[in-house]
């Protein structure tokens, strides 16, 4: 799919194209080698360093770093989690912000 088939004429998403991005992001994190990767791959705008929008579907974003084969460091919840991947470098995931490093404290 390209970038402009996602657009409607007003440029908001449509809803079909956004889960079709979504599955687009995750399956490009399963060769996420590194922290800079994640961010790219997922961008965004909000608090963090990258946003991942997709929390409502069926694929997760951790379940995409363990197939690149990233390891889970620590987590509470589904929602709140730290992972590293296989260059040593880390993300924390909160609430779908992705931030660079182990953000915990």
């Amino acid at each position: 799919m390209r970038n402009y088939e996602m657009f409607d004429r007003e440029g908001k998403i449509m809803w079909g194209a956004f889960w079709t991005l979504i599955e687009m992001q995750l399956k490009e994190l399963q060769s996420a080698k590194n922290a800079d990767d994640v961010i790219r791959i997922l961008g965004g705008s909000g608090p963090g360093d990258a946003h991942f929008a997709g929390s409502g579907g069926d694929g997760t974003v951790r379940a995409s770093l363990f197939a690149a084969g990233w390891e889970l460091v620590w987590q509470e919840a589904d929602y709140f989690w730290v992972m590293k991947a296989p260059d040593d470098s880390m993300i924390t995931y909160i609430e779908g912000d992705i931030y660079r490093g182990d953000k915990r404290s």
